[in-house]
């Protein structure tokens, strides 16, 4: 394993995903998801977002377009959740979903849109 490429996935993978949930993840890990944990990390993470050729925003954006589009809800809402720590406005994140419902299927839609409102519910009630 390339220890740059990981500790460069771990800091931008922190920065957008959060310390407390990363470092929850990788205390999880044992000797058979580890080596996952590790690879996704330094793959992922420092090779896919380690570059600086398109901001975290964007990368963001992108993310739950192609997310959504594979249904993977569950990657999606920890996403949805990066992505507004990236910058990622409501009003964004509802054209992409827009995006998502046209080329995927309304269902999909309806199902970014159920995930989206429980987030969005939950910041603000951490909010008040």
């Amino acid at each position: 394993m390339d220890n740059d490429l990981f500790q460069k996935g771990l800091a931008k993978r922190k920065a957008t995903l959060g310390a407390e949930y990363v470092d929850k993840n990788l205390a999880a890990a044992d000797d058979f998801t580890r080596p996952f944990q590790e690879a996704m990390t330094a793959w992922c993470w420092g090779f896919g977002w380690g570059d600086e050729v398109i901001d975290a925003k964007t990368r963001s954006m992108m993310n739950l377009a192609m997310i959504g589009a594979l249904g993977k809800m569950h990657e999606w809402e920890i996403h949805l959740r990066g992505a507004r720590t990236n910058g990622v406005s409501k009003e964004e994140i509802r054209a992409i979903i827009h995006v998502v419902a046209i080329y995927c299927g309304v269902p999909q839609g309806v199902e970014c849109f159920r995930v989206a409102k429980k987030v969005f519910d939950a910041d603000q009630g951490a909010a008040e």
